[in-house]
């Protein structure tokens, strides 16, 4: 090999792999644009069930070119409660499916077709939409457009270069039949993939070195499940220092992943007998990227049909991994599906788990006055709130559905008046929970609320001897510093800005305690209906 065809090779490897990289980049960015919301209202909407989610999955990672951008969108809803971890497995599935789009689309440059002849067009009409339209949808999807034609460019370059390179290069005498060898080629799939942290880049350098002679279809197949198996990789990497949904969802990825890695490698003979068969069938038997895209859609499917008896139980075993201190905090104590079953044991349950609500709001409002904020804190007991909330709710929602007693049917809509309060809670701790940039009367106020707050025991008492003059105090302490900062304007001692952004931040506080107090006032007078023959109402008890 002279020393000018090995730099010459050398640099149209690195050319097409950075034109790919490069398009396929342009490719997710424009039409993730050009879809705006839609992608995460499709994903809502099209993930009703497992089996949908697998549906959607495929389709829209085929259509963006990116598996990371749907696993991201799925965390997303997963931590919003609006998928439930059964249905991101689902999408998660599916999204594996789609990656093997890329597949096809090298596949489509493998057959006899000049490719610059609508390549270099598509590029020139999409750099002319994306010029022309600056901060419109048409400059989003002027950009995939000339991201598409970078990738097929990129692609013919590669597969130009690995032609070259299979003249001086002979991997077939490694032997590919062997265990040994299978395993090796399925490492180095899975090291390109690490390397360039892209499926999709590594399956295309595959594809297109099978094309050009370089790989046997054998030993290609065998990269194709590790590169297939190292975008694990990039989940990993991106569940560190990550919320536990993100984790959970990233094991998920890995469990599928190396699962249909592993049955591939062992069915390998049979899969590559299968592809050769239906190759035969659209007589494509001579073009390998073809076969090695029918391979890769064939096992990613086979591990779907695999995995998806299992998707209940991952989904549980998932669940319970990774708990944060909010998820460990927002698990029901008292509410079960036995105790729903009986009114007035639900009702008993549904006032211990309010009484809990309660004093984490307590603790919330401590936080939310503190300066500097504790946001990992603030954050476990917010999440906390809003999932034992979430659970209250719908548990009046299943003894609704039962034939209630009068006094049962009377105290409903105190529970919900009291799940009310606490969200207000919520929605003002999250606009109160910014800097106030060290004013005294914030800090001042903070340190008032604290004391008193924590000598307010609600998991004892929502009503103790002094817990009105307790909040009275919190009321007169907040009227006071609101006062004293617009005076503070007044005299020309604070800017105007500043004096309405810290009275905003006082009033969204105070809010906080006060929704607080009006939930613990509501639970307190949410007392069970007494039985006429219990000692508690028999005279001189």
């Amino acid at each position: 090999m002279s020393g000018h065809l090995s730099v010459e090779t050398i640099g149209a490897l690195v050319g097409g792999l950075g034109l790919f990289l490069l398009a396929v980049g342009m490719i997710t960015d424009g039409l993730r644009l050009a879809a705006g919301d839609a992608l995460r209202t499709m994903l809502g909407q099209w993930t009703r069930t497992a089996l949908r989610g697998i549906g959607s999955g495929a389709l829209i990672t085929a259509i963006v070119q990116s598996s990371s951008a749907v696993t991201v969108a799925t965390i997303g809803f997963v931590n919003a409660n609006l998928l439930t971890m059964e249905q991101a497995l689902g999408v998660v599935y599916g999204a594996n499916v789609g990656t093997t789009m890329t597949g096809w689309l090298v596949a489509a440059v493998g057959f006899e077709i000049k490719v610059e002849a609508f390549a270099l067009p598509m590029i020139g009409v999409g750099m002319v939409m994306r010029l022309t339209g600056a901060g419109t949808r048409r400059s989003a999807i002027g950009e995939a457009l000339a991201g598409f034609g970078l990738f097929f460019i990129g692609i013919d370059v590669l597969r130009t270069a690995f032609e070259g390179l299979a003249q001086n290069v002979d991997l077939a005498s490694i032997g590919s039949q062997t265990p040994a060898a299978m395993l090796v080629f399925a490492g180095t799939g899975f090291f390109m993939t690490l390397v360039t942290q892209s499926s999709s880049a590594a399956i295309a350098i595959i594809l297109t070195a099978a094309t050009g002679g370089m790989v046997p279809l054998s030993s290609a197949a065998a990269m194709v499940i590790g590169a297939n198996v190292g975008t694990t990789s990039t989940a990993g990497f991106a569940a560190i220092g990550a919320t536990p949904n993100a984790k959970r969802v990233a094991v998920a990825h890995v469990v599928f992943n190396l699962a249909t890695g592993v049955v591939a490698l062992l069915m390998l003979p049979g899969l590559l007998w299968f592809v050769d068969m239906m190759a035969k069938v659209m007589n494509l038997e001579a073009v390998p990227a073809v076969a090695l895209a029918i391979f890769h859609t064939l096992f990613n499917v086979i591990g779907v049909v695999l995995l998806w008896p299992f998707t209940a139980r991952l989904a549980v075993f998932l669940r319970r991994r990774f708990v944060s201190v909010g998820e460990d905090l927002g698990q029901p104590r008292y509410l079960d599906t036995t105790t729903l079953g009986t009114p007035n044991l639900a009702l008993d349950a549904i006032r211990l788990e309010l009484f809990r609500i309660v004093d984490l709001l307590r603790q919330l409002s401590m936080v939310t006055v503190t300066e500097p904020l504790d946001r990992a804190r603030f954050q476990s007991l917010a999440q906390a709130i809003e999932r034992l909330s979430d659970v209250v709710d719908q548990s009046i929602e299943r003894i609704e559905r039962i034939r209630l007693a009068p006094e049962i049917a009377r105290a409903l809509p105190d529970v919900l008046r009291i799940t009310h309060h606490v969200r207000e809670a919520l929605d003002a701790a999250k606009l109160g929970a910014r800097p106030g940039e060290g004013n005294a009367e914030l800090v001042g106020f903070a340190e008032l609320v604290d004391r008193e707050l924590r000598a307010w025991q609600p998991q004892t008492s929502l009503s103790d001897t002094g817990v009105t003059e307790r909040f009275s105090r919190i009321e007169h302490s907040y009227r006071v510093a609101r006062d004293a900062v617009l005076t503070q304007a007044a005299e020309g001692h604070l800017s105007a800005r500043r004096a309405h952004a810290t009275v905003e931040l006082l009033r969204y506080r105070f809010r906080v305690i006060e929704q607080t107090q009006k939930a613990a006032r509501r639970t307190e007078a949410l007392r069970p209906p007494v039985d006429p023959m219990s000692p508690e109402a028999l005279p001189g008890q």
